[in-house]
């Protein structure tokens, strides 16, 4: 008997068969480049020390709203703890972007994730020895903020040396989907914990869930991470001001940057204000205890998820109008659960605003990085993280004295307005931007 060969086992195949088959390999190649980036072993590390950290770190954020509401049940001090923790973003991000482009960026990550790990302890050693005050918790978010004015922008940046420019988009997305999965774990875990066993666990957990990032931080190989092209050889010889400038000066007349930036702002000025006023809807709109808090911050969560894997999978190219349109239906979508006082409702509502909310920021992210030069990528971050973080102090303050004027639902609604405005303006404006991202595009091809 004759072997059969490939060529005529595949002709004595229905066609139809066939048919299926390609299109199953199809979907499946569809499928893995959702996670494309993690063929680079250095980001695998990173990426899952990441994911350890970021659902402790929501644990604990969970925990130290929920402390500070039982320490004060006020709006304005919890408004002001979380002014703390992002104020030091405006203050020092710019300097943070400036270190990122000058010094190995796995050293200042390891610096920055160690202590940040130092405060997480001294939280969870005041609360469970009784004796944690306001003030206390005030200071710490202040320290760590600090820590993350310097961690986030080189840890944005130290993507592109992970991935290469090939994965870069996949990784950003990636990321945004690794945020906001802790985000769904990390409140609602955090809201079970609480009710099930207090708040001191949760620091505790935190406190040792940094472990995993240091560890992986450490085994990263610095022999494979991806040369930058086009860096500057004078770099060094600028000043800190000087460098500031440049970077400054890039985003000023670059009309994709600043139109993003300009967007983005605004809305985080006015809109992204949930570790405000989501606790003041679960306990006075709501009645929903810190279970029902977990939960519908889970739903919030669960949606910036969601968003972030369908993101990571179309791996589409950067697009104002694709951001515009998200901006938009973020802008609705929380004036809709400003005016719904019920829980159920909440749950979609909540779930479409983190969706768009992670489809927005994620393809900000993906515009800058990728328009941007390699020299000057991480002091264009960190302005980027100074519109974008360092906002939310303001805009944290604006919220707790609202509600404390009037009420969450008010103050919620008075927030998405603006936030709507912006969108409308951006979309108006957004020929001269989309002009300079298409001749950017051109530009790094050719490169």
């Amino acid at each position: 008997m004759q072997p059969i060969d490939a060529g005529s086992q595949e002709q004595a195949m229905p066609e139809a068969l066939i048919g299926q088959e390609q299109q199953a390999r199809a979907q499946a190649r569809g499928l893995l480049r959702t996670f494309s980036a993690l063929r680079h072993r250095n980001y695998r590390l990173f990426f899952f020390g990441q994911m350890i950290s970021l659902i402790g770190t929501w644990m604990q954020t969970t925990a130290q709203a929920w402390l500070v509401l039982e320490l004060t049940h006020s709006a304005l001090l919890l408004g002001l703890v979380g002014a703390l923790q992002f104020l030091p973003v405006m203050v020092f991000s710019l300097f943070g972007g400036v270190l990122a482009d000058r010094v190995p960026k796995r050293t200042l990550l390891l610096v920055t994730q160690s202590v940040a790990l130092v405060q997480a302890t001294i939280m969870w050693l005041l609360v469970v020895t009784g004796t944690v005050h306001i003030w206390h918790i005030l200071l710490l978010a202040a320290l760590l903020g600090l820590t993350q004015a310097l961690d986030t922008p080189t840890r944005q940046a130290f993507v592109g040396e992970m991935v290469g420019r090939e994965d870069l988009t996949n990784a950003i997305a990636l990321n945004s989907s690794l945020v906001n999965m802790a985000r769904v774990l990390g409140p609602g875990l955090g809201g079970l914990l609480i009710a099930w066993l207090g708040v001191a666990p949760i620091f505790l957990l935190n406190t040792i869930s940094f472990l995993a990032v240091i560890i992986g931080l450490f085994m990263i190989d610095q022999q494979t991470l991806h040369a930058l092209p086009g860096r500057r050889t004078d770099d060094q010889k600028l000043s800190t001001f000087q460098s500031l400038r440049e970077g400054l000066f890039y985003v000023w007349h670059m009309p994709t940057v600043l139109l993003v930036i300009g967007v983005v702002g605004v809305i985080a000025l006015f809109g992204i204000n949930f570790n405000v006023m989501l606790p003041l809807f679960a306990t006075d709109v709501f009645h929903a205890g810190p279970v029902g808090f977990g939960f519908i911050s889970a739903a919030y969560g669960l949606g910036a998820l969601f968003s972030a894997l369908w993101v990571a999978w179309g791996n589409r190219k950067p697009s104002i109008r694709f951001l515009l349109i998200a901006a938009f239906a973020f802008s609705v979508l929380e004036i809709a659960f400003a005016l719904s006082h019920f829980y159920i409702l909440s749950f979609p509502l909540l779930f479409g605003v983190g969706f768009a909310q992670i489809v927005m920021t994620a393809t900000a992210n993906t515009t800058i990085q990728m328009v941007t030069p390699s020299y000057l990528r991480g002091r264009v971050i960190s302005v980027y993280l100074l519109v974008y973080a360092g906002g939310m102090p303001l805009g944290n303050l604006l919220a707790g004295g609202l509600t404390t004027l009037f009420d969450a639902p008010i103050a919620f609604l008075i927030g998405g307005i603006p936030c709507f405005v912006a969108a409308i303006v951006g979309w108006m404006m957004r020929k001269s931007a989309e002009k300079s991202l298409a001749e950017s595009a051109i530009a790094m091809h050719i490169e």
